[in-house]
């Protein structure tokens, strides 16, 4: 019988466990073939392992703070300059310039202009050193970002709500503080959660800035046990904690926008 006799359904079946068995042969080949004793030594060597955990508290938590530090300050710029956005006048301009460039340049870049250029240029220093720098640029590139987050939330609370309060004898400012801007919140919860996620990750960017001892994050960490123990261990160390703390708050991003998917 030709394979054009089958029935669709009987041809979908046969491809489908075709590909199963597929799947399964390169899977066992690769088992086969690995060297798992030396796969153990280089990437999870419980020696290394011990060594690097005395740091972790303390790396985890400066990442952690650092990702605080740079969101908090970037949310209370980014409210400002989303709502001289949608102002008029030179305002709205100078945000939309400000939005534009640090959208638009490289994290990386923005670190090292505001750790090394800036400073050099200016007759005042930033408080810190070049950590402080790297704190600075982190915020400028999360209040940009955030700021059309922002922005967005606040275009889509019903106008209704600004005109009723206006009838109630509200001001402008009074409307925006007390009316808008706590249902805008509301809105933009979740993918603020999923900006302070990705916040989170990019602290290994401040590595450029250099770090003391009691100053390291994570992936810095990380890149000095490398050199240290010349084994990957202290990367699959680093990579579990940045897992630890991102799983559970992506998860939460994901409940909450599947909560406000059925309260819509």
């Amino acid at each position: 019988m030709a394979l054009t006799d089958i029935r669709p359904t009987v041809r979908r079946r046969i491809s489908r466990v075709s590909s199963y068995v597929i799947f399964a042969a390169i899977v066992v080949f690769l088992l086969v073939m690995t060297d798992w004793k030396e796969i153990g030594n280089i990437f999870f060597n419980w020696d290394v392992m011990r060594k690097m955990w005395k740091g972790v508290p303390r790396a985890a938590l400066n990442t952690v703070v650092y990702t605080l530090i740079s969101f908090g300050a970037g949310v209370l710029l980014a409210v400002v300059f989303a709502l001289m956005k949608m102002s008029k006048g030179p305002f709205k301009w100078f945000a939309v310039a400000y939005i534009e460039l640090f959208r638009g340049l490289p994290a990386m870049l923005t670190l090292l202009f505001m750790a090394f250029a800036i400073p050099l240029a200016l007759p005042w220093k930033i408080p810190g050193g070049t950590l402080g720098g790297g704190l600075v640029g982190l915020i400028l590139v999360t209040s940009a970002y955030t700021a059309e987050i922002i922005r967005a939330g606040i275009v889509a609370v019903p106008k209704g709500q600004t005109e009723a309060a206006r009838s109630l004898g509200m001001g402008s400012l009074r409307t925006t503080i007390t009316v808008i801007l706590p249902q805008a919140v509301r809105i933009v919860i979740p993918p603020l959660t999923n900006e302070l996620v990705t916040l989170l990750k990019d602290t290994a960017l401040l590595f450029i800035v250099g770090a003391t001892k009691a100053t390291k994050e994570l992936t810095q960490y990380g890149k000095d046990g490398l050199s240290t123990y010349f084994n990957s261990t202290p990367l699959i160390v680093v990579a579990v904690c940045y897992l630890v703390i991102t799983i559970p708050l992506t998860y939460l991003v994901s409940r909450m926008e599947k909560r406000m998917a059925v309260k819509q």
